[in-house]
């Protein structure tokens, strides 16, 4: 997949494709169920497949305090993106001229007359332009001129709820990782580089890989059984910490991993954390040596979940490919 990073960098390969508009926050089931069709209608054009977001996300530009948090990060979003068999990915600076432009100027402008739509297929409750003004009926007075078509895609649901990420947000602020991924179809993940951090974990016999977070701020917190990969597909089961470690006085959320009954260099690599089973929440405990038990009964319980489910191990989830 191309990631094309604004209208600028556009060729003229690009032109003329058939597209989809959104956040793809999360890269859930109904974002899957929506690029299936989009790459079949992009056979049936015999044209490439774009998906057109945007950076920051509308709502973070509006409402920057009160933003809600993202899923993934960028890295893990693109990741995810290309894995579904897109061809092209376009970010749009999203700023003050793209929020007030007009969603009939968006679509004959922008959609029509630098990116040569052809068709657009865009999500059942699919709004877009200044005020939120264009929807799927202008969409289609639009497109009665003949310079491209439309269609949307139907809800997907689960449990008789819409499969949304709001949802998803909702079940990662509850610590529910057996929800989210069975909402998923796959473990949700956060992958970053591991770098140096203050070595508490080896003075204490549990050495951590410590993943730098950067601006990422995730839903969860607390004490988690995961599976830890680098880039070559190796995998080893973890206990995780997501939190601020309030024993030591931290202030910094950080995001620590510790290989159980395995001892390896990982500074530098590139991990991905696929989180499986929620442990316990993020507590301060009296003393290192009370702090150095929880460990080690957190790392007994992530043992003890990964023995009971060896598959896990075992599985390369092919949508976490690391580009």
């Amino acid at each position: 997949m191309k990631v094309i990073r604004g209208l600028y960098n556009q060729t003229p390969n690009h032109r003329g494709c058939v597209a989809t508009i959104g956040n793809f926050d999360g890269v859930h089931p109904g974002h899957l169920a929506l690029f299936n069709q989009l790459n079949t209608l992009a056979l049936n054009y015999r044209l490439p497949s774009l998906a057109i977001s945007f950076q920051p996300l509308p709502h973070e530009y509006f409402s920057p305090e009160a933003a809600s948090t993202r899923i993934q990060t960028f890295r893990d979003r693109v990741d995810s993106l290309a894995s579904t068999g897109l061809q092209n990915l376009l970010l749009l600076r999203f700023d003050e001229a793209l929020a007030t432009q007009s969603a009939t100027a968006f679509v004959t402008d922008t959609l029509v007359g630098k990116l040569g739509v052809k068709h657009l297929l865009v999500g059942d409750d699919f709004r877009f332009g200044a005020g939120r003004q264009g929807n799927m009926a202008l969409l289609k007075a639009l497109s009665a001129d003949g310079s491209f078509t439309v269609s949307d895609t139907d809800t997907v649901k689960s449990d008789a709820l819409r499969v949304s990420s709001t949802r998803i947000r909702q079940l990662l602020e509850h610590n529910d990782c057996d929800a989210v991924n069975q909402l998923l179809g796959r473990p949700h993940r956060i992958s970053g580089r591991v770098v140096h951090g203050e070595k508490i974990g080896r003075t204490l016999g549990f050495p951590t890989a410590n993943i730098a977070l950067k601006n990422h701020r995730p839903l969860l917190r607390g004490v988690f059984a995961v599976m830890a990969r680098n880039k070559r597909g190796d995998a080893w089961p973890a206990v995780a910490n997501l939190g601020e470690r309030p024993t030591v006085n931290g202030r910094q959320l950080l995001l620590e991993v510790h290989m159980l009954d395995t001892t390896v260099d990982l500074y530098g690599q590139h991990l991905s954390i696929d989180f499986h089973h929620f442990v316990r929440g993020e507590m301060k405990f009296d003393s290192l040596d009370a702090l150095k038990q929880a460990i080690t009964d957190d790392a007994e319980t992530a043992r003890r979940y990964f023995a009971d489910k060896p598959s896990i191990a075992a599985s390369k989830p092919d949508s976490f490919t690391l580009q």
